[in-house]
């Protein structure tokens, strides 16, 4: 009896330690989780792109002193092409997948453009090589516009964009010719001008930290027209006058980086 009582704790001894050597298996790792993203809130900004803009001309020549068109000059439009860059600050609302918002931005640009028209000489007798220039130069501009989209992924918003649009717009005239006996005569006019239009575009914005996003969108500007003219001085012999009606439109994209106040 004492040797199995013995035998039993022998036993029980070597079992005990050879448990103790065992490794012990680590626990398993957390679940990495998912980052939750919230577009509610004030963000801030910038952007930088460029602009395909264009300036359709509608010009005639004409006798000032009883307003009677002598002709309607030949030559085509303006294209203002230029970059863009400036700032944003707007707001978003989330509800489930969709977000509606308000943005407003303002830009400064270098698009500008010219061309020359010129004037059949039967038109603008008697004048010898009659021409009118026109410059246009968008200075700058500005919207202010509503967003709404969906989250093609909790990261990800997909949007349509669309509002007021406005800006100023700087438009430069200048008539040449010369006289019956060859004498060359030219006279200019400038014209700036604030003008409000609209706007409608679209784009994708994708939030890359709890913060931050960068977006690129397109954008399509309509400022309406802007009206010129200019008049020969009665020095030059003869009456002789320029009128010119541009309307201005623009095709614009940009990328940009927002920084959303509100954290998670």
């Amino acid at each position: 009896m004492r040797v199995l009582l013995g035998s039993i704790a022998a036993v029980a001894m070597i079992t005990s330690a050879t448990a103790a050597d065992l490794p012990v298996k680590a626990p398993p790792p957390a679940p990495v989780m998912a980052p939750v993203w919230n577009w509610s809130g004030f963000y801030i900004g910038v952007n930088g792109g460029y602009s395909w803009g264009r300036s359709s001309r509608d010009l005639n020549f004409f006798n000032p002193l009883n307003g009677v068109t002598l002709t309607t000059g030949t030559g085509g439009g303006r294209d203002l092409n230029g970059g863009v860059f400036g700032g944003q600050l707007g707001y978003n609302w989330q509800t489930g997948n969709w977000v509606v918002g308000i943005e407003t931005d303002a830009q400064w640009t270098g698009q500008k453009g010219s061309t020359t028209v010129v004037c059949p000489v039967a038109g603008c007798f008697p004048g010898r090589g009659t021409a009118a220039t026109l410059s246009d130069e968008l200075e700058w501009f500005g919207t202010f516009r509503g967003r709404g989209g969906v989250l093609v992924t909790p990261s990800v918003l997909l949007y349509a964009t669309g509002g007021l649009a406005y800006g100023s717009l700087q438009t430069d005239l200048a008539l040449s010719t010369s006289t019956a006996t060859g004498i060359p005569v030219t006279i200019g006019a400038t014209r700036s001008t604030d003008k409000v239009g609209w706007t409608i575009g679209g784009g994708i914005e994708t939030m890359f930290a709890s913060n931050w996003s960068a977006k690129i969108e397109y954008l399509y500007v309509d400022l309406g027209s802007v009206s010129n003219s200019v008049l020969l001085p009665t020095a030059a012999g003869f009456p002789l006058g320029a009128n010119v009606t541009s309307r201005v439109t623009d095709s614009i994209i940009r990328g940009g980086i927002n920084y959303k106040f509100s954290t998670y």
